[in-house]
């Protein structure tokens, strides 16, 4: 039996060296969101395309002259031309596949919590009812090292609608149709999505739903949240019984969800800056009971505090879009799921792993050392949190 015990410290090793090493590991979720705006009427239709100032100093080499990874006025006026450059090419909007020409009116900065943006104002022709359009994202296409998301809400001829483009589903596609009502005709939108683009040759199109871009942004926000992926690690890593297991999981499930759907309602609002912190504190905190602690008792109440915090991290990302109420109930719910689906399937992975662990005479020092390492990892993230 001893022979097999160097496979689970070289497994748990691993692991821990994949948190440490994965990008931006001082951000919750690593990776880069658009924000996109439509609004369409009888006169004009509107577009405003918000990204991240870091993104932008990434996209174009040599912006950030002084290098101080902040982007100034100074810098957006002097490469005026290679801002409008970038966001014409990245951004399109076809009507039956022909590319409409857009006017950049406006660019602005702007600071949302503790990140800043740059936010650009774009006009195209009006839209009449029975006109397919399509809206195309193209930033960090090629990019496989880029986890880009573009969330955009739309207005459309009153109508509310919301979408998630992410991974090669690149397109956002609708028809623009008449209603009829009582008191007459108006021109309301019908739209659907989220249809790949083609890049070199041509795809063939299928249509994702709605509900379903909303899940997978939810499974792609927990994967690239390197923290809370470390937090529910901490959570099993201690050995307890199959019924502490399923109550740590079910108190983390309902705390998030009850915290994520309050803050996005609005109803609830932490500085950005506090959360994180507070979720790296909950790693050192959970891995210091692992060390520290005789017996791991009612382990699922501290489970369910701290999952209050990290649901209002992963309502960061909805929060920003605005989406009508009316709307809210199944986008989070969807959202939710795929948080939950990619949280049960990591569950189910781990746990036979942990099991074949504590069958080794040595398995308690490995938990040990595991968790002064995840100690020393939620550490940096606090301090970093905290000071920088």
């Amino acid at each position: 039996m001893t022979r097999h015990i160097p496979f689970i410290p070289t497994l748990l090793s691993f692991i821990l060296v994949a948190f440490i090493f994965s990008p931006k590991p001082a951000e919750a979720h690593s990776y880069s969101a658009g924000y996109t705006k439509i609004t369409m009427d009888s006169k004009k239709t509107e577009l405003v395309f918000t990204l991240d100032t870091l993104s932008i100093i990434e996209l174009i080499p040599g912006i950030d002259a002084n290098k101080n990874f902040v982007l100034e006025k100074s810098e957006i006026k002097k490469n005026q031309h290679h801002l409008n450059e970038l966001i014409e090419e990245g951004l399109t909007l076809d009507k039956g596949n022909k590319e409409q020409t857009p006017k950049i009116t406006a660019m602005r900065l702007v600071k949302k919590e503790n990140k800043e943006y740059l936010s650009t104002y774009m006009t195209f022709p009006a839209f009449s009812p029975g006109e397919t359009i399509e809206f195309n994202d193209g930033f960090y296409y090629n990019d496989t090292g880029t986890n880009y998301v573009d969330l955009i809400t739309a207005s459309i001829y009153g109508e509310s609608s919301e979408g998630v483009l992410q991974g090669k589903d690149r397109t956002w596609t609708f028809l623009v149709t008449e209603v009829q009502q009582e008191q007459g005709q108006t021109a309301q939108p019908e739209a659907t999505h989220v249809q790949p683009k083609a890049t070199a040759k041509p795809a063939e199109k299928t249509t994702s739903t709605s509900w379903f871009s909303f899940f997978k942004l939810g499974m792609l926000h927990i994967l690239t949240g390197y923290d809370h992926l470390l937090f529910l690690l901490a959570l099993l890593l201690r050995k307890q019984t199959f019924k502490q297991y399923a109550a740590i999981v079910t108190s983390f499930t309902i705390a998030h969800s009850i915290s994520l759907s309050l803050a996005v309602l609005g109803w609830v609002t932490l500085p950005s800056r506090f959360v994180e912190a507070a979720i790296a504190f909950s790693i050192c905190y959970v891995a210091l009971e692992n060390i520290f602690r005789k017996e791991i008792r009612f382990r699922w109440s501290i489970t369910f505090l701290f999952g209050l915090i990290h649901g209002l991290g992963f309502a960061a990302v909805l929060k920003e879009m605005a989406i009508p109420k009316s709307h809210l109930a199944v986008t989070l719910l969807n959202f939710n799921l795929g948080i939950e689906a990619v949280q049960l399937s990591i569950v189910l992975l781990l746990l036979p792993l942990l099991t074949y662990l504590y069958k080794f005479r040595h398995s308690g020092k490995i938990v040990i050392y595991g968790s002064y390492a995840i100690v020393a990892l939620g550490a940096i993230w606090l301090f970093e949190r905290i000071f920088l």
